[in-house]
């Protein structure tokens, strides 16, 4: 049987993350073989991904990060399934890591099949799936491209946020971060009005309704009293039209041509857990 130093163990550790029993027993059955013992490691981590494929990973760490120059962001969940797991140093770092690697691409397909580590990350997922035990994957990727483009992760990384607006201007940067606090907190439906899905538009006026025809109102009135009723609801749940959170005396919109006269919110981007 091959001699398995110390050494060797914790360079497999360092480049697998493995615990360093699991890496001895690793070495150990690879005969010392540092390429194969990794193999064995991913076919440990294939096992339990196996196993663990049906399990909610409802868990895990939002991570929202911006490219150097402000025009691009990109915002990922790692989901596991426990809270222990979440909190975990480690996991928050991979999750960092794949969050910088994501900047990169367009779509949750391309970044998955990315190389890191010597392996694409869907491989990657899995093998510390067999570190961790848990299942351990990509929940939400969203992209956002913009003339400047500002994040805000909520503490304990269970919300990321990206927002994008229209020029790059003196302030841009608290502005883009106080947006972004505000769609973290307040978790607008779209946007504006136009960015509504009709089927939450359709489902609002009939709820309108039923409550009125609940009060006692008149069926012809229905129809004119609920549009008002969905104005609020515009109100309350589009980005741009909610009260700003750090002054309710005007909109987010409203905010943000305070900064610059020109200036307005393109887009946003919400991911939360839990």
């Amino acid at each position: 049987m091959a001699k398995i130093t110390a050494a060797e163990v914790n360079k497999l550790r360092k480049t697998t993350g493995a615990g360093m029993m699991d890496c001895k027993k690793a070495l150990v059955e690879a005969e010392g073989d540092f390429d194969q013992a990794i193999e064995i490691l991913r076919k440990k981590g294939q096992k339990v991904a196996a196993k663990r494929a049906d399990r909610e990973s409802s868990e895990g760490a939002a991570i929202a990060k911006v490219n150097d120059d402000n025009t691009q962001g990109v915002v990922i969940s790692l989901n596991c399934e426990t809270d222990f797991v979440a909190k975990n140093d480690s996991f928050v770092k991979l999750a960092n890591d794949l969050a910088d690697l994501a900047l990169g691409y367009d779509s949750k397909d391309d970044f998955l099949a990315a190389s890191i580590d010597g392996m694409t990350v869907a491989e990657k997922l899995t093998e510390q799936t067999g570190v961790i035990g848990e299942k351990i994957e990509i929940g939400s990727f969203e992209r956002l491209n913009a003339p400047f483009v500002g994040s805000y992760i909520h503490a304990g990384n269970k919300i990321a946020t990206l927002v994008g607006l229209s020029a790059n201007v003196d302030g841009a940067a608290e502005a883009a971060k106080d947006v972004a606090m505000q769609a973290a907190a307040m978790n607008p439906v779209a946007l504006n009005e136009d960015g509504v899905d009709q089927s939450i538009i359709d489902k609002e006026i009939e709820i309108a309704k039923d409550q009125l025809r609940q009060e006692g109102k008149p069926e012809e009135m229905l129809d004119k009293i609920a549009q008002g009723k969905l104005k609020r609801f515009f109100k309350d749940n589009t980005l741009v039209n909610q009260a700003f959170i750090k002054d309710s005396k005007q909109s987010v919109a409203q905010y943000v041509k305070s900064v610059d006269s020109s200036l307005e919110v393109t887009g946003f981007a919400r991911v939360a857990l839990g």
